[in-house]
């Protein structure tokens, strides 16, 4: 009998998913919400024995598979989102237990995008026009062949949206995949599986593998047979998946974080680039692509302040079940640990703390809204990654200095840019290193456009025919004209 546990009424798997089944550990790892530290699960803990299990599941269905073509295998994506647009509100409260961001955010947009990767990397892989020229006497075409078992490791914050964003173009372009979601919320992504059983994907193809990154993680990154690695999370743990990568010649792309500038020009909607601004504290802080360093153009930053204290006061810290909550915890008590780290030793060290920088009196896993104006561009809470409520603000006086600010962190995933010039939103725009860069809006997001970052913030690009070429071996077809017909 399987072991499954009741989350607030939703049943859930505890074990792996290999090679169409679901298979147990002998050991198990705690999974506790981040609300109120109850115990939501004993997970099964896998192990080397189960990443080569996995790993051997998927190599074996990978001829068949890859054989289908993306005509054969876009039914059996296409009924798996209609599965998920089936289950939104289930999958939403077990991941709301979980990893504790708003329901009502995870039901109106979040869960239901798995739904829609599945369907877009289904039809973009069927839409795939070969590339075909004249030279030399030769046609040629450019073709793509499936690369092989995949690996695919994601992170804790938004897990089943993530997952389905990686995973999905992985199917569709005929790899099979091995996903290892992160320990800390792991059940929503084995509700995934259930409905990956119930769409009938052949056995092998998709398979789930739960643990943590030193046991499980280490072994399916190592195997030699993993010809795709696909990872999200922190430069530390990308720097040892893609050591592991290249000792097999294995491509990687890597999704990173970033420290992104969120530039307000003095010729901005201020009301708006505040209101913006005081978005990036949504999901507590723990969004890769949120505008932590705010940068303001000096003759307006009062002004800018002034509406920006106006619309934080608004947020409202509480049970993200509750459709009062704008702030939810955050995931884990060693994650506590490390934002408020961050805050004290910015306090330590002579940043100015301007408003924040504590936990509320209610205790747990949450923090306050925190806004720091550091001494200098070099602090530590500058230049590294906080992933909780805390962003920093400093000023510029010219277009120069602003875009020497945003550019001067080793990272660069996103970019916020705020003015009512068109021609500085393209000179900016241009000049930000960043993956993305939204002029007067935030987190539009087109499934075909690709995604990355620069610098730590990552390798390769996601989204649309990007993502589907990386599963891909890009083959060149060269026949000489005249002689088939």
């Amino acid at each position: 009998m399987s072991a499954r546990v009741e989350v607030h009424g939703h049943t859930v798997s505890l074990e792996h998913y290999i090679d169409g089944a679901r298979v147990g550990s002998p050991t198990t790892f705690e999974d506790r919400s981040p609300i109120d530290g109850s115990l939501l699960a004993n997970v099964c803990r896998g192990d080397a024995a189960t990443a080569n299990a996995a790993i051997s599941a998927a190599v074996r269905a990978f001829p068949a598979w890859s054989g289908l073509g993306p005509e054969g295998r876009a039914p059996y994506l296409h009924r798996l989102a209609e599965l998920i647009d089936a289950h939104v509100d289930h999958i939403a409260e077990v991941e709301c237990w979980d990893m504790a961001m708003l329901e009502r955010s995870l039901k109106a947009r979040v869960i239901g995008r798995g739904a829609r990767n599945f369907r877009a990397y289904a039809d973009l892989s069927c839409e795939y026009e070969e590339r075909l020229w004249q030279s030399n006497g030769t046609t040629n075409r450019v073709v793509r062949d499936p690369s092989g078992p995949a690996v695919v490791i994601t992170p804790w914050n938004a897990p089943f949206m993530l997952s389905t964003w990686k995973t999905a173009p992985a199917l569709a372009a005929g790899c099979t995949v091995v996903l290892k979601p992160a320990e800390w919320s792991p059940l929503s992504c084995s509700m995934l599986f259930d409905l990956v059983d119930q769409a009938g994907f052949p056995s092998g193809v998709f398979n789930l593998v739960q643990g943590t990154g030193e046991e499980v993680g280490a072994a399916l990154v190592a195997d030699t047979r993993v010809r795709r690695l696909s990872f999200t999370g922190s430069p530390e743990t990308a720097r040892h998946i893609g050591h592991a990568g290249a000792e097999n010649i294995v491509p990687f792309t890597a999704e990173l974080g970033g420290k992104n500038p969120f530039l307000v020009f003095a010729d901005a909607d201020l009301d708006a680039a505040a209101a913006k601004a005081a978005l990036q504290f949504d999901d507590a802080g723990q969004v890769c692509l949120s505008g932590t360093r705010l940068l303001v153009e000096e003759s307006v930053v009062e002004d800018f302040l002034t509406r920006f204290h106006a619309q934080v006061d608004r947020h409202v810290l509480g049970d993200p079940h509750d459709e009062a909550t704008t702030i939810s915890p955050l995931i884990h008590p060693d994650h506590l640990a490390r934002v408020s780290g961050f805050v004290e030793r910015a306090r330590s060290a002579g940043d100015e703390i301007v408003r924040g920088g504590q936990q509320p009196d209610s205790g747990g896993l949450w923090y306050e809204p925190t806004l720091i104006r550091p001494q200098s561009n070099d602090s530590e809470v500058v230049q590294h990654e906080v992933f909780g409520p805390v962003l920093t603000i400093q000023t510029f006086a010219s277009e120069a200095e602003a875009i020497e600010l945003a550019n001067s962190t080793a990272y660069g995933l996103s970019g916020i840019l705020f003015t009512g010039s068109a021609e500085r939103a393209d000179r900016v725009g241009r000049a930000v290193r960043a993956g993305t860069v939204w002029v007067n809006c935030f987190l539009v997001r087109d499934l075909t456009a690709p995604f990355g970052g620069a610098g730590i913030s990552g390798i390769g690009r996601e989204g649309g025919d990007y993502a589907l070429d990386f599963y891909s071996d890009l083959k060149t077809l060269q026949i000489l004209n005249g002689t088939v017909s």
